[in-house]
């Protein structure tokens, strides 16, 4: 299947699966809004699932691309932190399917299919643990730092200030900052706290 039919396919079903949401979505409606036959739909996947998995796997990377169009070597890798959490935050509601997806949604939705989504919501952690590893080089972050368990605490801790303070940004950002504050002094080597 050419590549260009193949997004349009994607690019619809992310429209319908964000709208009507998995159970609702039909791949009739998503292949009419495509141009496509229903059967052309099924060459680019195997089923729905599977086409729900590629529209978020597909929204997952654009999410993680963004932001990580914003890591300066040159930068300290605590203010590179804290710049990430702000335009995930910031971004997040650009992304509703990655939100569901780290608000555990999509676990609820498809319990057989925990395994990959849990590797998808991993997917977002790739920045976090790049600027981590980079603190560490850096001597900004402690040499015996866990980046993959740190980087998943990170994330906790955006979804918690989402989840438990809703979406204004003007309530979120300034607990989303102390948070991390709190979080970056453990991080940090002495040098720097």
């Amino acid at each position: 299947m050419e590549q260009a039919r193949r997004e349009c396919i994607l690019v619809e079903a992310a429209r319908a699966f964000t709208r009507f949401g998995f159970k609702k979505a039909s791949i009739d409606d998503i292949a009419r809004k495509a141009g496509v036959a229903k059967g052309t739909v099924y060459l680019a996947c195997d089923s729905k699932e599977d086409l729900f998995y590629q529209v978020l796997h597909r929204e997952v990377r654009q999410w993680q691309n963004d932001t990580a169009r914003l890591v300066d070597p040159r930068k300290s890798a605590d203010e590179l932190i804290e710049t990430l959490s702000t335009a995930s935050l910031t971004s997040i509601d650009d992304y509703p399917l990655v939100k569901d997806l780290l608000f555990g949604k999509m676990h609820a939705l498809l319990p057989s299919w925990r395994q990959r989504l849990d590797e998808l919501r991993s997917l977002g952690l790739a920045t976090v643990i790049e600027v981590l590893r980079l603190g560490v080089r850096q001597g900004v972050f402690r040499r015996d730092l866990d980046v993959e368990s740190t980087a998943a605490i990170l994330q906790d801790l955006q979804i918690a200030v989402l989840l438990f303070r809703g979406p204004d940004l003007a309530d979120i950002l300034p607990l989303q900052r102390a948070g991390l504050d709190l979080v970056l002094d453990g991080l940090r080597t002495r040098k720097h706290r």
